[in-house]
């Protein structure tokens, strides 16, 4: 399958942005669907996820409740939410899909392009 992610930009601290990751090739609802983020110099690390049957998990490190994860299956869109954004939210980010259950970058075998987003403080 092919993912594309978009909405990415530059938007000041405390501000927000929704990223959108679109699956195409197959009904997006059959895949857990994984959003990371790579800072520049760091590991790509895990944000979110929403498994096939609607459960979400978050990297609770970083984002708590700051962000939201949900699905339009109509648009075979994923979406983030992410709110009162701060510097160290400034990476890319990748949306991955998956059949598997985790959080791993290991459980996801397709993965989007990346968008860029910086937060400016």
């Amino acid at each position: 399958v092919q993912l594309q992610a978009s909405g990415g930009g530059l938007v000041q601290a405390g501000g927000s942005l929704r990223l959108s990751c679109t699956l195409s090739g197959r009904p997006i609802g059959a895949y857990a669907i994984g959003w990371f983020r790579q800072a520049p110099g760091k590991e790509r690390e895990f944000v979110a996820r929403l498994g096939r049957g609607g459960l979400s998990q978050y990297n609770e490190d970083f984002v708590k409740g700051r962000f939201t994860i949900s699905r339009d299956n109509a648009k075979n869109t994923v979406y983030l939410q992410m709110n009162s954004l701060n510097s160290e939210d400034t990476a890319v980010y990748y949306c991955a899909a998956s059949t598997r259950y985790g959080t791993m970058i290991a459980a996801y075998d397709d993965w989007g392009q990346g968008t860029l987003v910086t937060v400016s403080s």
